[in-house]
């Protein structure tokens, strides 16, 4: 079973062009990732190829009909989970059958599908969902429940190909490890965006998508970094070779004018003494003239070629580099005790969140990870932590210092304020207009950026935002109080957040079922919470 992919073409109904020409192979049994930055049209060339859309040129040629795992959900709530899992023609046909209607039109919907109801129970336990019902509404399950619905019908139906949109998203830390032993263990050709590297490193092809089309590399997530990598050193070192060649050239232009003004004066001497006719005299500076002029047009022509040549490798090193961000350093001196919790818990009627009332504290410079399973109450503690909320059983005293709450949402932005705005609200470093312009676009935000609504950046542009408003506070943050920040965010996004709270010397709080991101940031202690 087999994904082929020619010259494929496609137009957004306002006319934009997403992306051209696009060709790709994926052999039987091949598991590939589909990676690139927000925006290049990833879930975009699934849904194409899951027949959802239609492309606007190009050829598709599927062995089967692939299985397709959508990243949003919401447009399902209206359904059953037996009508999700594309069982409840099949499941009605087998039990009218049981209960003794044997009309042709139920055994021809059943078409030999004796064992429907035993594997629908065996995927539905697979993923912990043994509890649920099937006539149930999507509506009425969690975001990770909606998922986990989604990636049963795989073991329900057993495809031949299967195209998988973060599948990881909204997972807890089980769910995650159920998904990476289905993607090990399962013999579909498969095409998987995510964001989730431990995910994309159980891939063992990677194409990365952009601007300039398809490119594809022969590994893991991990070997097509290092791969860009060598990319980018090599991008790096035609970049320093081309500054030196322009350099050369623009020398040797000087040089040659230098040259031809000498001789120019020297021949205006000698002229002068051998007294000679007008017309000759006039005819050699002519000459001299127009030699020099065709020197100087071959020497601008070639400083030219080599200044855009420059400006292009430049443009590509800047769009292949990290962006590098620096969190200032905390002031508070370290083990400093931040909050400490008494025995507890919180309740949300009258029943308590936690199987136990909780008892910790949390200490300056400590790095400290929130675990537990979906609905666990883990973004409820957080509140608690940051004095949102009171305890209804127990007590918890907070010091005096500065946090950050960094959500999934990234909602400390102002949705109604552009990206200029958004950055002068936070200025109390009282930076001049064209130092926050400059510190813009170091954050990656060009000139016609700024004038953009908070409300229609993507993941990424709202991380790096919220990073810069951070830079132009005169308040550096003792804690960093972290909720599920990678979700939504392309690898290179997820990279620079990884970098910069790595590199963060003051205390974390965090909640991030992104195993690679919290092995990163190397968080030593855990709570777990046990709902």
């Amino acid at each position: 079973m087999s994904i082929v992919v020619n010259s494929l073409s496609y137009v957004h109904p306002d006319r934009e062009s997403l992306f051209q020409n696009i060709s790709l192979s994926i052999a039987a049994g091949e598991k590939a990732a589909l990676v690139g930055s927000n925006g290049a049209g990833k879930s975009t060339l699934l849904q194409v190829i899951a027949g959802n859309l239609q492309p606007a040129e190009g050829e598709l040629i599927l062995s089967e009909k692939p299985y397709y795992v959508p990243q949003h959900l919401g447009q399902y709530d209206a359904c059953s989970i037996a009508q999700v899992l594309q069982v409840d023609q099949k499941l009605g046909a087998l039990h009218a059958i049981l209960d003794g209607d044997v009309s042709p039109d139920n055994f021809t919907m059943l078409n030999d599908d004796w064992t429907i109801d035993e594997r629908v129970a065996i995927a539905l336990s697979y993923w912990k969902l043994a509890h649920l019902s099937l006539s149930q509404n999507l509506n009425s399950l969690s975001g990770g429940e909606k998922t986990k619905v989604f990636l049963a019908g795989i073991l329900i139906h057993s495809p031949g190909i299967i195209l998988l949109d973060e599948p990881s998203n909204h997972l807890d830390s089980a769910s995650r490890e159920l998904l990476y032993d289905l993607i090990r263990t399962n013999k579909a050709t498969s095409l998987v965006v995510s964001h989730d590297r431990m995910l994309l490193n159980l891939l063992n092809t990677t194409l990365e998508l952009s601007k300039g089309g398809i490119e594809v590399y022969g590994g893991n997530y991990d070997f097509y970094k290092e791969q860009k990598e060598g990319k980018l050193h090599a991008l790096q070192a035609q970049v320093d070779e081309k500054q030196k060649s322009l350099k050369q050239a623009q020398q040797k232009a000087r040089d040659v004018a230098e040259q031809r003004q000498k001789q120019e004066a020297r021949g205006k001497v000698q002229g002068q003494k051998q007294s000679l006719p007008r017309i000759i005299a006039g005819g050699r500076k002519s000459q001299a003239e127009q030699s020099t002029a065709k020197l100087k047009d071959v020497q601008a022509e070639k400083i030219n070629d080599l200044s855009d040549n420059l400006k292009q490798t430049r443009a590509q090193l800047h769009e292949s580099q990290a962006l590098k961000i620096d969190l200032r350093k905390s002031d508070l001196h370290s083990g400093k005790i931040l909050i400490e919790a008494k025995g507890i818990n919180f309740a949300y009627g009258d029943r308590p969140l936690w199987q136990s009332p909780l008892s910790f504290q949390v200490r300056s410079g400590d790095r400290i990870r929130i675990e537990g399973n979906n609905g666990s109450g883990k973004t409820t503690l957080l509140s608690l932590m940051m004095g949102r909320l009171q305890p209804t059983v127990g007590g918890i005293s907070i010091a005096d210092f500065q946090y950050v709450y960094i959500d999934q949402e990234y909602s400390m932005l102002d949705n109604q304020l552009s990206v200029f705005e958004q950055v002068q609200q936070f200025n109390t470093r009282h930076l001049l207009e064209h130092e926050l312009k400059m510190m813009l676009h170091y954050y990656q935000f060009p000139r016609e950026a700024w004038d953009r609504k908070c409300a229609d950046l993507s993941g990424g542009e709202k991380m790096k935002l919220t990073l810069c408003c951070l830079a132009v506070r005169t308040n550096s943050p003792d804690v960093l109080i972290l909720d599920e920040p990678t979700n939504n965010l392309d690898m290179s996004s997820q990279e620079i957040l990884t970098r910069a709270v790595k590199d963060f010397t003051g205390s974390i709080l965090v909640i991030s079922h992104d195993q690679y991101f919290i092995n990163e940031i190397q968080a030593e202690s855990t709570i777990r919470l046990y709902s």
